[in-house]
């Protein structure tokens, strides 16, 4: 068996744990997210938050900050049940079909990615998508191993379908995706990683929402192609799980995804047209922004009046760092483009039509409120312990059933034991990634593909 048939097994495989569970299945888990739901907040509210309170009740300057934080976890609360109402709520668009599908250019960055890229080009190639209507754009951006070799290889085996390009020197991602779309025939253009494979119906899918002209960009749903490697890519496939299906499935019933990813992302050609020059030009704090382009073209389509979706039914696997200095680099990067787009989208967010612009508004204050009223928190902890040293084995264990609650969307999407890797990462985060978000505030201005 070749590599690629290898691959292709493995494909198929992973293509078979993302099927949609059972309708019994899936009602079984919302009646326990009820259930979970109400439990947490008789136990928040009912045992921690009065114990909170009488141990800082006669320090009246603390008693103001812990009045605060409990503010912000009544509104996180019921940001939780707006989501998961609209997350329940949440359908698919119907897929494009073979006679009705546009036609669509997939393009493919890559730099040092080596062997994989031509995975990723053959999962393409293997999709259903009517060939007289598809291109594929595969850019090297200056690659110093053996990627072009792979690449051009690509392009002899598929003449006509696909493109092979190469810059001489590396520019960074969002230059090769210029590139590609200046060279694109489609009307729909898709983006995937290098590090990436589709399943089979993902190209179909994607263009499926298309056909409502209000509609600028489509998010893919992200599994971890790697997730055998190590602790690290098992963790992160339910996060993965947990932020797709769940985040982007409540954005996307107010077509307001926030973040539509490379690894698989459909675009309007036309609308990218209408910003390109923008977002290749775009700066921060004096500083040419070389990250984060995936984030900052959602942004500039939805300031354009376009709504952002999400496909559940378009699914690519990726392959996620198994290294934990990686893995600090990967969060880094996203985190310095979300402080940057946050920014920019506190603006954009007032352009937004109702009731979509509340909705929001309300989801984005109550997320990044929860930095400052974590470092808050840290003022009023060490004088509840004082007066109350029990209490940190009871937030100990509500940050546990916090995690095994989570997990219940999880079990709605894959119906798999993989769900307790969710509720290490738990811990994992609070304790060795913590620092992640802070440093990148710091270090906003920094630049670079931060991936290898």
């Amino acid at each position: 068996m070749t590599n690629l048939d290898a691959a292709a097994a493995l494909h198929t495989r992973l293509a078979a744990a993302g099927r949609e569970p059972s309708k019994v299945w899936a009602y079984s888990v919302y009646g326990l997210i009820c259930a979970g739901l109400l439990a947490i907040a008789l136990y928040q509210f009912g045992d921690i938050t009065p114990r909170v309170l009488a141990a800082v009740a006669t320090r009246q300057r603390i008693l103001s900050v812990a009045y605060l934080s409990i503010a912000w976890v009544v509104l996180g609360f019921a940001l939780v049940v707006v989501r998961t109402v609209l997350w329940v709520a949440y359908r698919p668009a119907p897929a494009a079909t073979l006679e009705s599908a546009p036609r669509l250019t997939v393009i493919i960055p890559a730099y040092n990615e080596g062997a994989m890229v031509l995975q990723s080009i053959e999962s393409v190639v293997r999709a259903d998508y009517p060939r007289e209507r598809l291109e594929i754009l595969v850019i090297d951006d200056g690659s110093t191993d053996d990627t072009w070799t792979y690449v051009s290889r690509a392009a002899e085996h598929h003449p006509g379908l696909v493109t092979a390009l190469r810059q001489e020197r590396n520019q960074g991602k969002r230059e090769a995706l210029a590139l590609g779309f200046a060279r694109a025939h489609g009307e729909v253009l898709v983006t995937i990683d290098s590090d990436s494979v589709i399943e089979r119906g993902a190209l179909l899918a994607l263009a499926g929402p298309f056909r409502d002209a209000r509609v600028g960009a489509v998010a893919g749903k992200v599994m971890v192609y790697n997730r055998s490697r190590g602790l690290i890519p098992r963790m992160l496939h339910v996060r993965f799980i947990l932020s797709f299906d769940i985040q982007r499935a409540a954005e996307s019933v107010f077509r307001n995804v926030y973040c539509c990813p490379g690894a698989l992302t459909a675009l309007r050609a036309d609308a990218v047209r209408g910003v390109l020059s923008r977002w290749r030009a775009q700066r921060f704090l004096g500083t040419n922004c070389t990250f984060g382009e995936d984030r900052a073209m959602t942004n500039y389509l939805l300031d354009s009046g376009y709504d952002a979706l999400y496909q559940r039914t378009a699914v690519v696997h990726t392959v996620v760092p198994h290294a934990f200095e990686k893995l600090c680099k990967m969060f880094l990067r996203w985190d310095r483009s979300y402080v940057r787009e946050e920014l920019r989208f506190a603006r954009i967010v007032w352009k937004r039509p109702w009731p979509t612009r509340i909705l929001a508004a309300f989801d984005r204050f109550i997320t990044n409120a929860s930095y400052p009223i974590s470092l808050s928190g840290l003022i009023v902890m060490p004088v509840v312990l004082e007066r109350d040293p029990a209490i940190a084995g009871s937030m100990f264990i509500v940050m546990g059933a916090l995690s095994v609650f989570n997990m219940l969307y999880y079990l709605r999407s894959e119906r798999s034991l993989d769900f307790i890797y969710g509720v290490l990462y738990a811990y994992f985060y609070s304790f060795a990634l913590f620092w992640i978000f802070p440093y990148a505030l710091l270090t906003v201005r920094s630049r670079g593909w931060l991936t290898r």
